[in-house]
């Protein structure tokens, strides 16, 4: 890896584009445990792939770079994204998010292979509180800290057009939180609880919407289904837009 980037805080505000800002997202080793475990997973791969070659690296945002739409996931699939190279694409979960997305008119198309599929958002972009595949699919709190800088710099490149933040997930609405109270934002107290719907207009003129997160522990339960899934998105496009 070219010039490894070991301080997202220094390194993430100097981006001076979104451009700029996956190059150097791609080349972060900040984080000893998820370096070790994307790269295993990389070598080690699913017998399904086991002729593909994994991106094995921390990946980037993806999307529109005058996005109303912001989509805030969790972390990278060992299996997916972490083989990809592209947020929530080859898994279930990329499935569920970018249907949902196609039908609400931010996608061109509901299928997302990989990162040669033709796929392009139109008003929205995805991101993620953790960058790197962790292991169980869950980051520490310090990692996601780490990794907070990436986002903040995202949200201000993004800033003219942004009107909304869909969270999906509690971690992804943590760590959004926690970059909008560093920053000193206007934010209502007490703060206000995670839950499938709930919407947090914020005085910047941003609002939060949460949904549960397209897992397969939630999608195969029935917790979360695709009208569910549906509603939120309609209602992003609706404030994106108003």
């Amino acid at each position: 890896m070219d010039d490894p980037v070991t301080d997202p805080a220094t390194t993430a505000p100097a981006c001076a584009d979104l451009a700029q800002h996956a190059a150097a997202v791609s080349r972060c080793t900040a984080c000893p445990r998820l370096v070790e475990w994307r790269e295993q997973v990389a070598r080690d791969k699913r017998a399904a792939y086991a002729d593909e070659q994994y991106w094995g690296r921390p990946v980037p945002g993806f999307g529109d770079p005058e996005a109303s739409v912001l989509v805030v996931g969790l972390a990278p699939a060992a299996h997916g994204a972490n083989r990809t190279g592209r947020m929530f694409t080859g898994d279930r979960s990329g499935d569920w998010l970018y249907r949902a997305m196609h039908r609400a008119g931010l996608a061109n198309q509901a299928a997302s292979v990989d990162r040669g599929d033709g796929l392009a958002l139109s008003g929205a972009y995805v991101s993620a509180a953790a960058r790197c595949a962790p292991p169980a699919n869950k980051p520490t709190t310090q990692e996601v800290a780490t990794c907070r800088p990436w986002i903040d710099r995202e949200l201000e490149l993004l800033a003219p057009t942004l009107r909304v933040a869909v969270c999906l997930g509690a971690i992804g609405f943590n760590a959004l939180w926690a970059i909008l109270k560093a920053r000193g934002d206007a934010l209502p107290s007490p703060r206000p609880k995670f839950g499938h719907g709930v919407e947090v207009p914020l005085a910047s003129g941003l609002t939060i919407i949460c949904s549960f997160h397209p897992s397969q522990q939630n999608t195969f339960t029935g917790r979360l289904t695709e009208p569910m899934l549906d509603a939120v998105f309609t209602r992003a496009v609706e404030l994106g837009t108003s």
